[in-house]
């Protein structure tokens, strides 16, 4: 009778230590969870931030956006970023006399055009000092007050350009990939013949990555319970920039 009691105070013990364990498990499974949802979705943002710049790059080089993010990478490698070297400012009373960027920029590219046959340059240098001449002797350019301003299309590294030291030529491909998966590559659809109800055609696209694949070695039931949940309110389930459906200014979801 006495092993009898002893037995059963065992048992008691042990299932009173097991239901401890699964109380405390049920509410520590779904922070660690959360916290590591958090943690691995600013880096897949990170992604899909870096994919959506170069996507609208693209499109304002190409006219269209691109599906494949091999060629888009390509493009980032090899295309040069062109940019506007700009040197000085319109006042307040030229603006208010009708000047613009635009006129003045023609205005100098006259006086370019005609300092060009009196002078030989080559190389940023000997642009300072045409620049220089313009300014000093071209009478358009005094008569309307633009010495010391200066507009010049230039060609630069579009990586550099873009992402300011992010990425260099040999990391800017880590950006097709989904991080914490096995190299698994973001999806992309675009609709570059999109038409919107006044009849304007606009491009769109859209790059996602579903929860099944950045959190596929997190708790199982937490993560069917996330994708539920998103579905249940119409939600993709995962992360993603743009639409396919309609134009959104290519806004991330978690936006």
């Amino acid at each position: 009778m006495k092993t009898s009691k002893i037995i059963i105070t065992a048992l008691l013990g042990v299932a009173v230590i097991f239901m401890a364990y699964i109380c405390i498990n049920s509410v520590v499974t779904p922070i660690k969870f959360e916290e590591a949802r958090v943690q691995r979705e600013a880096k897949v943002i990170n992604n899909l931030v870096s994919l959506r710049t170069a996507e609208a790059q693209f499109r304002l080089d190409k006219g269209y956006f691109t599906a494949d993010l091999d060629s888009l990478v390509d493009y980032l490698k090899t295309a040069p970023k062109k940019e506007v070297f700009k040197v000085g400012s319109l006042t307040e009373k030229q603006l208010e006399n009708g000047m613009t960027e635009t006129k003045a920029a023609k205005i100098l590219e006259r006086a370019r055009l005609k300092a060009q046959r009196k002078m030989k340059y080559q190389g940023a240098d000997s642009l300072n000092l045409l620049y220089n001449y313009i300014w000093e002797n071209d009478r358009e350019v005094k008569a309307e007050g633009l010495q010391g301003f200066r507009r010049d299309t230039i060609l630069t590294n579009m990586i550099q350009s873009l992402y300011k030291g992010q990425y260099t030529e040999e990391t800017i491909g880590e950006i097709v990939y989904i991080p914490y998966t096995d190299n698994v590559k973001f999806e992309v659809e675009t609709n570059n013949g999109y038409t919107t109800s006044q009849g304007i055609k606009v491009p769109i696209f859209e790059i996602r990555a579903h929860y099944n694949t950045y959190l596929h070695d997190l708790n199982n039931q937490e993560r069917v319970n996330l994708i539920d949940k998103e579905e249940k309110l119409e939600h993709y389930p995962g992360l993603k920039v743009g639409s396919v459906e309609a134009p959104n200014n290519n806004a991330g979801n978690w936006e």
